[in-house]
């Protein structure tokens, strides 16, 4: 079966075009840009919450009091977050023995199983709760998938990225999580 070179250069400027507005809709959500966090949160207590984990556990952000956290929310459906989660599975054992948490909440309507499975699949080593708008609400709303906050060893929030970012900038926010409240080892 032959294929027509047009029909694959008309189906490579729809996703490119899908992509662009994708990246455009992304960035004009960012609402106080990407990096610390700013206005009203950045410094503030991270708003706590009771989130059910996938084990049936209630979870609350304050039981990780003393951690540094990175708070993920993503979906199943999320093309970067399926991107970004072996980084963090590699982060969460890298610096998770200085004291650091990652938390994923995820934010689609798949079910608990399939949830479940997914993570399985992604090698998932770090706590997947099951999120409310709510708790999106909470942190200034969570229009773009993925969104990540970093808190301090104190519960406070430090910075927060919109989107797909490279592995250095989560390395770079981690060390800032760490050291809020005790000084950071170097890891070799």
């Amino acid at each position: 079966m032959k294929r027509n070179p047009l029909i694959l250069v008309f189906v490579a400027a729809i996703v490119a075009a899908m992509l662009f507005a994708g990246i455009h809709a992304a960035r004009k959500n960012r609402a106080g840009g990407p990096g610390p966090v700013s206005g009203e949160l950045r410094g503030q207590v991270a708003p706590d919450f009771d989130l059910q984990s996938l084990e049936g556990k209630n979870v609350k952000l304050s039981d990780f009091r003393g951690k540094a956290v990175l708070l993920n929310f993503w979906a199943t459906w999320c093309g970067p977050c399926k991107i970004e989660m072996p980084w963090f599975v590699e982060l969460q054992q890298e610096y998770g023995p200085q004291g650091f948490q990652i938390v994923g909440v995820a934010m689609d309507d798949a079910s608990n199983e399939d949830i479940a499975k997914f993570t399985k699949q992604m090698g998932v080593n770090y706590p997947i709760l099951l999120g409310k708008e709510a708790v999106g609400q909470s942190y200034g709303g969570v229009n773009v998938l993925p969104t990540t906050f970093f808190v301090d060893r104190d519960g406070k929030l430090v910075a927060r990225e919109f989107g797909l970012h490279s592995r250095s900038v989560f390395v770079d926010h981690i060390k800032q999580s760490l050291g809020q409240g005790q000084a950071v080892q170097a890891q070799k």
